[in-house]
């Protein structure tokens, strides 16, 4: 069954950056999409960015350019670089794909957003 692990949230000031990691195990080769999606307490669960193989990249509209995702299958792990971080970026970030049919989604990475 895979498993995504992600890693890389913390508390950052306004303007700040952070980057998330997300591993992928227990799989050969990570899937060709891979997606970021995030929480934030009392609202719906929102797409960040969606990357599909080495080429194709969504991303939510309220991103505006400050992030990037990003993917090595090398390392079997998708990257989310996030800048001029604003607190209603403030939420629970989540990895996610699918596979044969079926939603795998990490335990989430808190990303908090504060003076």
């Amino acid at each position: 069954q895979v498993q995504l692990v992600e890693s890389g949230g913390g508390l950052v000031q306004p303007g700040g950056s952070l980057r998330l990691s997300c591993v992928v195990t227990r799989i050969s080769s990570i899937p060709n999409t891979m997606g970021w999606y995030r929480q934030a307490p009392g609202k719906e669960r929102e797409l960040v960015a969606r990357i599909i193989g080495y080429g194709d990249r969504n991303y939510g509209d309220f991103v505006k350019g400050r992030f990037t995702i990003s993917r090595s299958d090398a390392k079997s792990t998708v990257y989310l670089q996030m800048s001029n971080l604003k607190p209603e970026d403030t939420a629970v970030y989540y990895c996610h794909t699918t596979l044969a049919g079926n939603n795998y989604w990490g335990q989430g990475t808190q990303v908090t957003v504060s003076s």
